[in-house]
């Protein structure tokens, strides 16, 4: 589920639509989780699929570390890539901005560490990565999770519209991640090893 305070809106040409906040999301602020209606659908579901629902999938999902295409239900899927995302996934199933988010800004994911198929060139936002790769979660996950941990610093201190959708065990790890208590899994966790 993404974040309350977010709505779809149309981008441009080249984008399509994407998802922007309606107010200020802090930095720390829980932006998606995963949830009950959120499908999962298995290699072996995914091919038996006619046409058209692989083509929602190919654009829509995303692939998590079994392999499953994971389609959200909601605006979640809406959610752009940048190389400067400002949110990030974790390894607990819910996303995090790491910086603080604008009323008026697009919320952006990184696609490298969603276990994409194939490299494709992103738009030019004037940084040195240009081309979205495979194996970029393998690549980057240290620089990402010292963006993640910075973020953490704040789970607790900012509002959290989401809470209600994380178990308290979750909830109560992600705050003693957040004290430096417990030690936060790495990014790297969400990484799908083909067989």
């Amino acid at each position: 589920m993404i974040h309350p305070d977010t709505e779809i809106r149309f981008i441009s040409n080249e984008i399509g639509y994407g998802v922007v906040a309606k107010k200020i999301i802090p930095i720390g602020t829980i932006t998606w989780i995963l949830d009950k209606f959120d499908r999962e659908f298995t290699p072996d579901q995914y091919e038996v699929l006619e046409p058209v629902y692989k083509n929602i999938l190919e654009t829509y999902a995303y692939k998590n570390n079994l392999g499953n295409q994971v389609l959200c239900w909601d605006n979640g899927r809406f959610v752009n890539h940048s190389f400067n995302a400002n949110c990030l996934t974790t390894a607990y199933n819910f996303e995090l901005a790491i910086r603080d988010i604008h009323p008026g800004e697009q919320l952006t994911d990184d696609y490298g560490y969603l276990n994409i198929d194939n490299p494709f060139r992103g738009i030019d936002e004037g940084t040195k990565r240009k081309i979205v790769y495979p194996d970029d979660l393998l690549r980057y996950h240290k620089s990402w999770d010292k963006k993640l941990l910075k973020a953490f610093k704040y789970i607790s201190k900012v509002k959290q519209p989401l809470i209600g959708l994380l178990d308290e065990e979750l909830w109560q790890l992600a705050v003693q991640i957040s004290k430096g208590e417990k030690e936060m899994d790495s990014i790297l966790k969400n990484y799908y090893y083909k067989i």
